[in-house]
């Protein structure tokens, strides 16, 4: 009999490969299981490039099943090689203390942490990985991993012409040391990750086969990728964060409201909670009526990640910027200080809608900005001092100006 987590992971499109299907479904049919997923601390926070395989241990988890949610303290000083074509800058310790306290309020987002059998438990792999030397982890682990095997995986295979350092090459027998830790520590038998880390996670189970001989399991999900095809993420520059103090509640709310029309019903089914029936009906809405959709995507997603009364707040700016009704104030705000005239250029970089004066002036002189409903083309425009401005950027960015 097909398990009923999987039979809700298969039919909400989470699934791109298993390790043992068969017997992970026995697994899960024998009782509750622990599961985890890992993260190095590369940003201090979660991206929604990342909430495909966060969202299916959500759902494990309101299945009766314990996420471990494992921080990279040990393997974010190596770094990553999979999927990337150079290698990771090195960290220092207090951005690496800053970026693993910024993913623990991500994950806290998504999980129950706690003490209950199905709770959350976060844990760092620099807690097990600093008690080993050189010498030690060679002499425990070297005679486990074959040079052929390592060589034979994409992440390595793709980064041989252009230089992979042996740092980097360590990274999977770390990762599966970790899977094994777990193993042994908290009876932890599955791994889930996303599609490039395939090969790093089934290095963990093989490792546990040879040291332990039991079986445990790997669960990998597709990537999400942009309107051009790109994986999203922040070396790909077109992240959205889950953290506030990184992406707005309201940026977070138009990013899923501007979902394209042949993905609405792929993001209504991985990234809310929605039944799958009302998923169906709502997929099959076309035209203007698919807007409804949209918005109810845009809320039980923001709703996840920033509460409900959040969601609302983003649901009302929105109406009120695009549909004439709401609450202006729940706009996204910027305070900046205007003790007299100000240049057009100044004022767009003081409110952090552009990085340099020069981006700032390409939009201008492209009839990208206006001002209270003024279009601004004159990039030596002045704005005298108000108490409030509604700055608009292009089609879809607005933002509320206030002067501190």
């Amino acid at each position: 009999m097909q398990n009923e987590l999987l039979r809700e992971l298969s039919a909400r499109g989470f699934i791109n490969q298993v390790s043992n299907i068969d017997a992970l479904n026995d697994a899960l049919n024998a009782g509750p299981i622990t599961a985890y997923l890992g993260s190095d601390p590369t940003a201090d926070s979660l991206h929604v490039g990342h909430l495909v395989p966060v969202m299916m241990m959500r759902w494990l988890q309101k299945y009766g099943h314990r996420p471990l949610t494992l921080v990279g303290g040990a393997t974010g000083r190596i770094g990553d090689p999979s999927g990337r074509d150079a290698g990771r800058p090195m960290m220092t310790e207090e951005v690496l203390a800053k970026n693993i306290a910024g993913l623990k309020k991500s994950y806290s987002k998504f999980f129950k942490f706690g003490d209950g059998p199905s709770d959350a438990v976060m844990v760092d792999n620099y807690d097990w990985m600093k008690g080993y030397s050189h010498l030690d982890f060679l002499r425990d682990f070297g005679t486990d991993f074959t040079v052929p095997r390592m060589l034979s995986m994409e992440s390595v295979k793709r980064r041989l012409d252009n230089g992979m350092t042996f740092l980097e090459f360590n990274y999977m027998t770390f990762q599966a040391v970790d899977f094994l830790t777990l193993y042994k520590k908290y009876g932890c038998v599955l791994q889930t990750c996303g599609a490039d880390q395939w090969g790093n996670a089934i290095m963990g189970i093989e490792l546990i086969r040879k040291k332990l001989g039991k079986e445990a399991f790997v669960l990998s999900t597709s990537l999400i990728t942009d309107a051009a095809g790109n994986k999203i993420g922040k070396s790909a520059g077109n992240a959205i964060w889950v953290n506030e103090d990184k992406t707005s509640p309201y940026e977070y709310y138009q990013y899923f409201r501007n979902t394209p029309d042949d993905l609405v019903e792929k993001f209504l089914k991985i990234f809310t909670e929605i039944p799958l029936d009302e998923i169906a009906r709502l997929s099959r809405l076309q035209g203007a009526e698919l807007n409804e959709a949209k918005k109810i995507l845009a809320f039980a997603a923001t709703e996840i990640a920033h509460g409900r009364d959040a969601a609302q707040n983003a649901a009302d700016a929105a109406s009120a910027l695009f549909g004439g009704g709401g609450a202006m104030t729940n706009a996204p705000t910027a305070t900046i200080e205007m003790p007299g005239d100000i240049g057009i250029l100044d004022f767009l970089c003081a409110a952090g809608l552009f990085d340099s004066k020069s981006e700032a002036r390409r939009m201008v002189e492209q009839g990208g900005i206006q001002i209270n409903g003024e279009k601004i083309t004159d990039p030596r425009h002045i704005i005298a001092p108000a108490d409030e401005f509604m700055v608009q950027k292009g089609k879809k960015t607005f933002l509320r100006v206030v002067r501190g």
